[in-house]
């Protein structure tokens, strides 16, 4: 035990984060295999059982089975706690039963904590830990029981409505994507009741855990002086400005193709119900292989980008694509430093999202070369799609993924798992412990562009 615990020790956080998701691949895998997990006479391939399980670690709903068609009841709740095991984060599930047996949470825990969450402090990451799974856990639950009486209508009983309820709810606030119709949300094209609060739900789980706790303090006005923290101003601004680009652009690029025909309001609710999935939950209440190429590039863009830093999206976040377009701008004027909401971002940062952008693109430019080679009948535009849908752990594909090699397959899981586990702790991962210069070179400018 002692000389386990000394190998740890000489991984970085970030390794272990990463081992620590393998794990939960692992037991996931398991979970969705026990005995009663699938309905009669079903019979999954090993790989397309793995393909779900890291789907479901990474809540991406990228999958080549039917969901509904596949598990039984038992099955549909072991999926769902797979589903919070990947979307609220190992270690704050870890630390929330740590929490229950009381057990004490050391500065190994904490520091796996602030990595997981990228914060940069270890102060208060415990508390995080509570708040973030009251909150969440309070969101699936009045959303499931909403969802529950709302569809009573539609079941025989009402064990098998909140079921389906709960794993709605629990489905878009995850930002997971499955569905237990095999048509996404798309019985629910007209009901825009259902479509609101999953609009809601993916919103909540999308924007960051951090606003969410910041949102909660201002609404209980314990504290007079409180203040927004640059990265909720931040979060919330670039997540407004890309729902409502999205939402503007495909609803331009679609009104005199697949949406041709529609009234008005469908055309809107199509148009914004698809900008608020793509940033991370992959539910459809439309034929998204309808959508034209230049639709189809506009949704990859925004899976690209993801949700926000801390919340249960992936892709390369919407902070890192916020200070990479002031950089540009504030560079584009002459300036060096970037000024917003009265508040200086410090260099680092913008070294960060530009590497982290960087390597995001090359990620997927290698991942695309690979499914041209081992996909050729696939379309490329079909292709770059499915890539960014499993970078942004979206989940939104345009019906390739049962259709992928073996080796398709597994460049998408590895795509999932990276967007998962984040792109910071992905490169710390590879580069090992940091090291501090004890001394500096004379410094002397390159010509540039």
């Amino acid at each position: 035990m002692k000389m386990n615990r000394e190998i740890i020790r000489k991984f970085t956080p970030a390794q272990i984060i990463v081992f620590y998701y393998f794990l939960a691949i692992a037991f996931s895998f398991l979970l969705l295999n026990l005995p009663g997990v699938y309905q009669t006479g079903v019979e999954v391939k090993f790989i397309d059982s793995l393909f779900t399980a890291v789907s479901a670690v990474s809540v991406t709903g990228l999958t080549p089975i039917s969901i509904g068609q596949t598990y039984t009841p038992f099955g549909v709740t072991m999926l769902m706690v797979v589903l919070q095991l990947g979307g609220i984060g190992i270690m704050s599930i870890g630390t929330f039963f740590w929490l229950l047996i009381k057990k004490r949470i050391g500065m190994r825990e904490r520091q796996l904590i602030m990595v997981d969450h990228n914060q940069y402090s270890l102060a208060g990451v415990v508390r995080l830990i509570r708040q973030i799974v009251k909150i969440i856990f309070a969101i699936e639950i009045i959303g499931g029981l909403i969802f529950t009486f709302y569809i009573l209508r539609f079941y025989d009983s009402f064990g098998e409505a909140l079921l389906n309820g709960m794993f709605m709810a629990v489905s878009a606030t995850t930002n997971a994507g499955f569905d237990l119709s095999g048509q996404s949300f798309q019985p629910y094209f007209n009901d825009y009741f259902i479509q609101i609060c999953t609009m809601i739900l993916i919103v909540l789980g999308g924007i960051g855990f951090p606003v969410l706790i910041e949102v909660k303090s201002f609404l209980s006005k314990k504290n007079k002086n409180f203040r927004f923290s640059l990265f909720t101003k931040i979060t919330t601004a670039t997540f407004g400005i890309l729902l409502v680009f999205g939402a503007v652009m495909i609803f331009i690029l679609e009104s005199y193709h697949s949406f041709k025909g529609m009234a008005w309001h469908e055309k809107i609710f199509t148009s914004l119900f698809h900008s608020v999935s793509s940033r991370s939950a992959g539910l459809t209440t439309f034929d998204v292989t309808q959508f034209s190429e230049a639709t189809d590039l506009v949704i990859s863009g925004l899976m690209f980008i993801g949700a926000s830093p801390s919340s249960v999206g992936g892709g390369i976040r919407t902070t890192t694509f916020a200070i990479a377009v002031l950089f540009l701008v504030n560079f584009a004027r002459g300036q060096e430093v970037i000024h917003i909401f009265n508040r200086q971002i410090k260099l680092v940062d913008v070294f960060r999202s530009y590497a982290v952008i960087l390597l995001a693109i090359l990620m997927v430019i290698v991942a695309l070369v690979i499914l041209l080679v081992t996909e050729p009948a696939i379309p490329i535009s079909a292709l770059l799609f499915e890539v960014t849908s499993a970078f942004g752990t979206c989940g939104m594909s345009l019906g390739i993924t049962a259709d992928l090699s073996v080796i398709g397959k597994v460049i998408i899981m590895l795509l999932m798992f990276i967007g998962r586990v984040g792109l910071i702790s992905f490169l710390f991962t590879l580069g090992g412990r940091s090291k501090k210069s004890h001394y500096h070179f004379p410094k002397e400018r390159v010509i540039i562009g």
